[in-house]
């Protein structure tokens, strides 16, 4: 399993018309896209933990699609979809970070690569 991670911070004076139509296009991407395996969108929340001080204010939103390998991901990124979703995706962020992370067994951590 591979999931590409998205961590957002939505311009805070992004009109709602330009909300939906991010929303629309993310929607229509993980409609279209046969490789998509699966979604999930998660909202930060702030508890008060020792370790939220020392964070940077560049998350309120965590995006995880998950496909099958790297193929299925190389499909997603190349697909028409995609490429409005990454258009709005640009345009309406304040703040922003995407990686791409291979399920490994905790022991891994054990080892330098």
């Amino acid at each position: 399993m591979l999931s590409h991670c998205v961590v957002m911070k939505p311009r805070p004076d992004l009109p709602d018309g330009e909300r939906d139509a991010l929303v629309a296009a993310f929607e229509r991407a993980i409609r279209e896209i046969p490789t998509v395996r699966g979604v999930r969108v998660g909202r930060r929340v702030v508890h008060g933990a020792s370790y939220e001080a020392r964070m940077p204010d560049a998350a309120e939103y965590l995006v995880m699609i998950d496909f099958a390998d790297l193929d299925g991901l190389a499909v997603y990124l190349k697909h028409p979809a995609h490429d409005e979703l990454g258009a709005r995706f640009r345009e309406s962020i304040a703040a922003g970070l995407i990686y791409d992370f291979e399920d490994v067994p905790l022991e891994s951590l054990k080892t330098r690569k």
